[in-house]
């Protein structure tokens, strides 16, 4: 049995000023919000909120010790409701402290404490990349277990997604690459996921079209990114999070994760270092099955034949980001082995989404491979 669902309300504004005149932010919310975001679009219309800084307690990835940080600070203060504006980073925070029990977080992911959601949960995503706004999953670096793991649970549902293109107006083009990247493998792995539907699979290709088309107007254009372009590109990332809220997400995301724990790199970044390793690994396992259509459609994208479609897809996205070796990382040969096993122990939420099964010595092949 296949399952589909679309949990968030989602609303299409035109404007920050339309969204703090219909929901009114003050007393009883807890309002997520980096300072420059806030500064340029809320400050007057948050009074009575309390007003949460993330960058206050950290800076790139979110982790642990930041939710501890915040939890320590807001603990004796009470709200009914949380709103967050922003990237992956603050919605996938955002979305704890819509929860009855936040604290130690670390036995909330490893599902030692249960999850209750007593908090209504609005989220408006600021990049066009994560899908955090639709999505029942928030991703954290523990950084006690020295890896990133997702809790996926159906209180996490936000009540209510709000997209606005004009917060996307001054994405820096590094954030935008980054983020972008994430949907566009968001939309690619759920679409050859086993859990993937003829629901699921419609989401995946209007994600995938809608973002590489905006890839190539941007090669042509030498790496400027077109304020027309920020309204749809938003929606794509909304429409591979539908995709992989459904059907999940695979190899790809699970061997970054090591990756960007130990060495923080920006999670899109860290997606793009393993996703033509992973999926020409898939290609040379099980040619003939999803891949298959997979090919075909990205080779009609792409204007090329199928059998080029990974060489000519990373031609395009070298344009956007440039790919890295893992050594460039400060990856060593030793770490190959404790991603791998971390990826085979820690990562099954994942893995059980691959097109076709890695075993941990094709796991290890792959990370030698981008080495």
């Amino acid at each position: 049995m296949k399952e589909f669902s679309i949990i968030p309300k989602i609303v299409q504004m035109d404007s920050a000023e339309e969204f703090c005149r219909t929901y009114q932010i003050g007393k009883g919310d807890l309002f997520f919000v980096s300072g420059h975001m806030y500064e340029g679009f809320f400050k007057e219309n948050t009074e009575g909120a309390c007003v949460v800084n993330y960058r206050n307690y950290a800076s790139g990835e979110p982790t642990d010790l930041m939710v501890e940080g915040i939890y320590k600070d807001i603990q004796d203060i009470e709200y009914d409701r949380v709103i967050a504006v922003g990237g992956g980073t603050i919605l996938d925070v955002a979305k704890l402290f819509a929860l009855k029990y936040v604290s130690p977080v670390t036995e909330l992911y490893e599902q030692k404490i249960e999850t209750i959601r007593d908090k209504k949960l609005i989220l408006v995503p600021t990049t066009c990349g994560t899908g955090s706004e639709v999505t029942n999953i928030s991703i954290l670096e523990l950084t006690a277990l020295h890896t990133k793991m997702g809790l996926a649970k159906p209180e996490l549902y936000a009540d209510e997604a709000v997209l606005i293109p004009e917060l996307l107006e001054g994405l820096p083009f590094h954030a935008f690459a980054t983020s972008s990247i994430d949907a566009l493998i968001h939309s690619i792995e759920s679409y050859t996921s086993p859990k993937a539907n003829s629901f699921t699979k419609i989401f995946s290709i209007k994600a995938m079209d809608i973002i590489l088309r905006a890839y190539k107007e941007i090669a042509y254009e030498k790496r400027e990114l077109k304020k027309d372009l920020l309204g749809d590109l938003l929606l794509a990332s909304t429409y591979a999070g539908i995709a992989f809220g459904n059907a999940g997400c695979a190899a790809v995301h699970a061997m970054s994760y090591p990756l960007g724990a130990t060495y923080h790199v920006p999670h899109g970044e860290a997606n793009y270092a393993m996703f033509t390793g992973v999926y020409e690994t898939y290609q040379r396992l099980e040619p003939e099955g999803r891949i298959k259509e997979l090919n075909g459609h990205l080779a009609e994208i792409l204007e090329c034949d199928a059998r080029d479609v990974y060489t000519e897809l990373e031609k395009l996205l070298n344009n956007i980001l440039t790919k890295r070796r893992l050594r460039d990382y400060g990856v060593t040969e030793d770490d190959l082995n404790s991603f791998t096993e971390t990826v085979m122990t820690k990562q099954g939420r994942l893995m059980a989404n691959n097109y076709t099964e890695l075993d941990e010595q094709t796991v290890k092949q792959i990370y030698k491979k981008l080495w």
